[in-house]
């Protein structure tokens, strides 16, 4: 028996054209929309978060400028006295170099350094190392050239310059200002200066803050968005759903239909190889068995091409049967699905030479047709990965009978494999694709589990299920007649 036509009803295109328009025509403007005001919002404070930091950072800076003045007019003021006598002398310039060393401010971070215009470095309190040596080419971690600027500034008589230098209380290099005034008459560079990490980091917090705003109102425009976007897309849903469901619902209907078609049509060529083309055998073979005897009680030889077609006819009897067996079990029709799954198994066991063990709970209530022929085509689906890729030697199976509905799972010890990589093939798992097809067009659950050495897969059909196919009596479950 074929399976019915399916024609779903279909909508006019023109009103189905017409509603996709107008959902466009809602959504396309408002997106627009709030598009432009987010990138002009985002812009607008952008603008103000550049504004803002250059305002801070002026300030700063102007207050870190005063206060290096405050400092060097300090030092200059105690060094005044020897500067001013008008001395040259080496004992002088020792005693210039002692004050500018025993200066200190800022926890150790502020002193003060002195350098000859040639470079050459005199007070350095931090790195006395360098003391006597010349640094005229000592760049700094940006490559700036930190003396020759220095110098320069001071041959102007004062200035101000940005560079990058160690910091002595955390042992790394911060970002710096530095401001320096000439001792002309000695050919000297005096000056100190300010870290400013802690400014950058001011500055960091700012435009932290700024893009955390930023951030914020963009996540409510977009959460504006989205809301607007779900209200206009549950609206078209809401038009749609039920026609949506129903449409499902018969496709639904169809799928179980037309699986149910082909195990009739199963069934109807299991009943034709076995009641039909093997009883020719059979009479074929009995034939030649009469034509045998004939020869023997004439005591004529037997051809051997006689004996090889009456070995033929066997063999093609015992093929017809199992090809007949397997399309439709007549023990599943009879006995029900625990004798034929029971049945199924041995068979397996003895053609795979596998150890094969049945355990069943619970009472075995008659289940639905369709029921029972998924979970017979499962566990015949399971049974062949089994003995194709498995490499095991043994195969559980046990059959559950619950309140809840029916549980089967068939298991083995085998070398397992990745379910994963398996269902994103689409060249393999076909097998496991159509177990899992066939369980779910009846409302079940099938799940996978493997690993090196145990692979169960798993139906479990819930009792709603079972309720449905049990009150409903399609035609489909009729046996077609013969042909």
């Amino acid at each position: 028996m074929s399976a019915p036509d399916y024609h779903p009803a279909a909508e006019p295109l023109g009103p189905r054209r017409l509603r996709k328009k107008i959902l466009l025509l809602a959504v396309l403007p408002l997106l627009a929309a709030l598009l432009l005001i987010a990138l002009a919002v985002r812009h607008q404070a952008l603008d103000l978060a550049r504004q803002e930091r250059a305002l801070v950072e002026s300030a700063y800076l102007a207050s870190k400028e005063a206060e290096l003045r405050h400092h060097v007019e300090m030092a200059m003021n105690m060094v005044a006295p020897v500067y001013d006598s008008g001395r040259n002398d080496a004992a002088a310039k020792a005693e210039a170099i002692r004050i500018l060393n025993d200066f200190d401010y800022d926890g150790g971070d502020g002193y003060f350094f002195a350098y000859e215009y040639s470079g050459r470095c005199l007070v350095l309190p931090h790195q006395p190392d360098l003391v006597g040596q010349n640094l005229w080419e000592i760049r700094d971690r940006d490559g700036r050239p930190v003396v020759q600027a220095l110098v320069a500034k001071a041959r102007e008589g004062q200035g101000f310059f940005r560079y990058v230098w160690n910091k002595p209380t955390v042992k790394r290099v911060a970002p710096k200002l530095g401001y320096v005034i000439g001792l002309q008459r000695w050919g000297w560079m005096v000056g100190t200066g300010i870290y400013l990490d802690d400014v950058q980091a001011t500055l960091d917090q700012l435009d932290q803050q700024g893009s955390a705003n930023i951030a914020k109102t963009m996540g409510w425009i977009a959460s504006i968005a989205l809301l607007a976007l779900i209200l206009v897309g549950g609206s078209a849903l809401a038009l749609n759903l039920s026609e949506y469901r129903a449409a499902d619902a018969q496709l639904q209907l169809l799928a179980r239909q037309v699986v149910q078609s082909q195990e009739n049509e199963r069934a109807h060529l299991s009943r034709e190889l076995h009641d039909s083309t093997s009883q020719t055998l059979v009479s074929i073979k009995l034939l030649m068995d009469s034509a045998i005897g004939q020869l023997a009680r004439t005591l004529q030889p037997l051809p051997a091409t006689l004996a090889q077609a009456r070995a033929r006819i066997d063999e093609a009897l015992t093929e017809v049967r199992d090809i007949s067996h397997r399309l439709r079990p007549v023990v599943l029709d009879t006995l029900g699905l625990p004798s034929a799954l029971r049945h199924l198994g041995e068979e397996f066991a003895e053609h795979a030479e596998m150890a094969f063990f049945m355990r069943m709970h619970g009472r075995a209530d008659d289940l639905p047709e369709e029921i029972k022929t998924v979970l017979f085509r499962m566990t015949q689906e399971a049974l062949t990965n089994i003995d194709k890729h498995a490499r095991a030697g043994r195969v559980d199976l046990r059959l559950i009978f619950l309140a809840g509905g029916v549980r089967l799972s068939v298991a083995d010890d085998g070398a397992g494999f990745d379910v994963a990589a398996i269902g994103a093939d689409p060249r393999r798992g076909i097998g496991l694709r159509n177990m899992r097809e066939r369980v779910e067009s009846v409302g079940g659950v099938f799940k996978v589990h493997s690993r090196p050495g145990s692979t169960r897969v798993i139906a479990q059909l819930p009792a709603e299920a079972l309720r449905r196919f049990t009150h409903q009596i399609p035609a489909l479950h009729a046996h077609p007649a013969r042909r």
